[in-house]
This record gives structure tokens, C-alpha cells and sequence, in this order.
């Protein structure tokens, strides 16, 4: 039988949330507010929310007047984010590489390095095609992802952080193409200390470049951290692209 994907089973814990997500949320408010005010979306612009998680980004997105849905490969966060679903807000478990709604939204979003994930370059192509897909010609695609030399340079090899009672021992470390990040979870609440390695691509402006033209999308813009300043290969932590689908 194949093995389950990493991603599966970590994303569904609640012990990923609470390392990566139980926090930062006015951090995450005021990128998405100078954001929006950067792009200046139509009132009720129809909105892609991508690996939206437990829905933080989309509830944001929707209290500023847009109608959001947000497609997360978890089940467990997706049933956490349905309380929250309204006349604007609508939440679905979907596996990005899978067709979606085609020729629908006006703006996809993909937040936090949710990309990148795949064994395959190919997985990464077919997500980046449901995504196009979806949006309507002239539509407007975000993605929010780490800088890769950035990272290499700043890479903190061990770390142990605390939080709410939950010990989390990390171990980093990158190849040619991936980062990799070994995780354990002890907390009195486990039988036994949880044990994941993500694994992350090492996609570059260049190779998103490539990604999006090939789907018909034109990169407009970069930025390279959540105030926007401009994206520097050395010198800013993110690697946030603006690309418009042809029209």
C-alpha cells in the first residue's frame, strides 16, 4: 500500500495548529488588510482562499466585504471552520491538485508557504493549474512563500519551543531541492511523543515564474516580507508574487 503523504496526517493534528497558527493574528490581520488595500478588490469580490486551514485568512478576507471560499486538504480544520461560515463564507475539504470551480474567482490567495508540499514537480503544476482554473481572465493570484536564500541563511539548525504545555524539539536541515523540518510533540495529553518531517521545495522566483506563465498567468509583482517592501534574493524573509491571469 502507499504511505500516507506527510501532510495527511500532520496537518490534521492539533498539535500543528497550535505550533504554527494559535498565534500571530493580528500579524496575519494586517498583512491581509495592506494587501487588499494594495490590490483594491470590487466590493464582493469572489475569493479563492488555497490550503485555507482553519479559515483565519478567510474570515478576514470576508469581514472585508468579499465572498470567500476557502479549500483545505484537512478534514478536521475544514469541520473547525465551518462554525464560522456565512452568507460570505464557505469552507470545503479539497485536495488542491483536483479540478475545482473553473473560470469563478476574481482573486485566489495561497498564505504561510501552504505550497510546495508534493513529492513531484508535476503535483506542483497540476495545483498551480486547479488554481488558474478558477479564476476569471484578468483575475488576480497571490502567493505568500518563503524566500528560499533567505531561508538557507538564516537556518536555525535546533530548536525547542514551549507552548501551552506542549514541548516542541525541531530539527532543520535542506538539501539541493527541499527543507526539511523533523518535529517532535510531547505533551501529557500523547501515549507517546508525535513525530513528523516536512519537507518543503525550494521554489524560487524563478520556478514560479516558470509555474504561472505556463498556465497562462503573468507575474506583476513582487514583495518580500508582510509590510510589502520590495523582495531582495538575500535580504527579506517571504517571497510574495501578484500575477494576473491572461485575459
Amino acid at each position: 500500500m502507499a504511505q500516507t503523504a506527510w501532510y495527511s496526517e500532520w496537518f490534521n493534528s492539533p498539535f500543528y495548529h497550535k505550533l504554527y497558527f494559535d498565534r500571530d493574528e493580528k500579524e496575519a490581520a494586517a498583512f491581509i488588510k495592506k494587501l487588499l488595500e494594495h490590490l483594491s478588490p470590487l466590493p464582493n469580490s469572489r475569493m479563492l482562499d488555497v490550503a485555507c486551514g482553519k479559515g483565519r485568512h478567510s474570515k478576514i478576507l470576508a469581514s472585508l466585504g468579499h465572498q470567500v471560499t476557502g479549500i483545505d486538504i484537512s478534514p478536521n480544520s475544514i469541520a473547525f471552520a465551518k462554525q464560522f461560515q456565512n452568507d460570505r463564507l464557505e469552507f470545503y475539504v479539497h485536495d488542491m491538485r483536483l479540478p475545482f470551480y473553473i473560470n469563478y474567482f476574481n482573486y485566489a490567495f495561497n498564505f504561510f508557504t501552504s505550497f510546495g508540499f508534493f513529492k513531484t514537480r508535476r503535483e506542483h503544476d497540476d495545483s498551480i493549474r486547479t488554481i488558474v482554473k478558477s479564476l476569471k481572465p484578468g483575475a488576480v493570484f497571490v502567493i505568500d512563500y518563503l524566500n528560499v536564500h533567505y531561508s538557507e541563511d538564516h537556518l536555525v539548525h535546533n530548536e525547542v519551543k514551549k507552548i501551552d504545555g506542549t514541548t516542541y524539539t525541531i530539527h532543520r536541515w535542506d538539501d539541493e531541492a527541499h527543507f526539511y523540518k523533523k518535529i517532535i510533540a510531547e505533551d501529557v495529553a500523547l501515549s507517546k511523543p508525535l513525530e513528523y518531517t516536512e519537507q518543503v521545495a525550494k521554489f524560487s522566483l524563478g520556478d514560479f515564474n516558470d509555474m504561472l506563465s505556463y498556465q497562462g498567468m503573468q507575474v506583476k509583482e513582487v514583495f518580500g516580507d508582510y509590510e510589502l517592501n520590495a523582495y531582495d534574493v538575500r535580504k527579506t524573509p517571504r517571497l510574495i508574487l501578484i500575477a494576473e491571469k491572461s485575459r
